[in-house]
């Protein structure tokens, strides 16, 4: 007959395995309803008030607030909302990515690093965009170019154009680049660990999911234009397809939080074709955006139609 002191010892030697046991069978069966993945509201919500708030509000809040409050020698509003938003957006993405339900396989060095040359990215275009919007309360038009506007082209020397089209370009290419190729690599990244087991449950989505799906793929598809970044926005899109292709494979499908991605993504799409198809014969904006890719600027809209009125 077993003493209690051996039962203790054999228990305590089983119990790791048992324990693991316990983990493994926990999460791969019991009630889908205490294993699904939350839908992450609190970190999508904070993502998408800050987009509109201090990335979409930013120009508007430089463009009517009094220039007594931040004189045009002085970092305006809107420089305080991109500060705000190159700190809160990383941070954001940083949380997403540690609750991804897989361990991303690139590993944290590469997520470190992207974020990293997301801010880098961020505080160029913060610098490069403050200037060109406090030009335009000197005549600056954004539906031209640098060298064509009117303003540019009193200059003296004509050298000083040139530091123009540097400035310009650290922010709408440089900056651009060294902002979105991170922020979407973060995403797709996240949208590559949120896949669970098949068990013949839709991506069915709470409500508040699918409020942020519509308010998120507006907030996109100014980035988008704005940004001027529609084929790497067509790639991120096409690449989270192919990941889902490729998990089907195994018999997995994306949780709530991708389908939330995809859905937004696919909605983003849709808006960005029907603005493209809009201005498609538009003159003015066809010979600012030449090329094959032609996908105007909002506010370049904005400044022929509107304020050009």
């Amino acid at each position: 007959m077993m003493s209690v002191a051996t039962r203790k010892r054999a228990n305590k030697v089983q119990s790791p395995s048992k324990d693991k046991e316990d983990r493994v069978h926990s999460s791969t069966s019991g009630s889908p309803d205490k294993n699904v993945v939350p839908f992450h509201l609190d970190l999508w919500l904070t993502l998408t008030l800050e987009n509109w708030i201090l990335d979409f509000g930013r120009p508007i809040a430089m463009l009517w607030v009094p220039l007594e409050w931040s004189p045009l020698n002085m970092p305006s509003v809107g420089d305080y909302f991109h500060m705000a938003y190159n700190v809160i957006t990383p941070f954001c993405l940083l949380k997403l990515l540690e609750r991804c339900p897989r361990k991303l396989p690139l590993g944290s060095s590469v997520i470190y690093l992207a974020v990293i040359f997301f801010v880098m990215g961020a505080s160029l275009h913060l610098v490069g965009d403050s200037v060109n919007h406090r030009l335009i309360h000197s005549g600056y038009q954004n539906h031209l170019s640098v060298r064509d506007n009117p303003i540019m082209q009193n200059l003296r020397p004509k050298s000083l154009v040139d530091s123009f089209e540097l400035l310009y370009y650290y922010d709408e290419y440089l900056g651009h680049l060294m902002w979105y190729i991170p922020f979407f690599l973060c995403l797709v990244l996240y949208f590559g660990g949120c896949f669970v087991p098949d068990k013949g449950r839709s991506g069915s989505m709470p409500v508040s999911a699918w409020i942020l799906t519509v308010v998120s793929a507006v907030y996109n598809w100014y980035l988008v234009t704005e940004g001027q970044i529609f084929p790497l926005f067509l790639m991120s899109y096409a690449l989270m397809l192919l990941i889902v292709q490729y998990n089907r494979r195994y018999s997995e499908v994306p949780d709530v939080n991708g389908y939330f991605m995809l859905y937004s993504f696919g909605l983003t799409l849709i808006l960005v074709v029907t603005w493209v198809g809009y201005l498609w014969n538009d003159p003015a904006l066809r010979v600012r955006y030449p090329g094959l890719i032609y996908v105007p600027e909002p506010w370049a809209y904005y400044s022929l139609y509107v304020v050009g009125r």
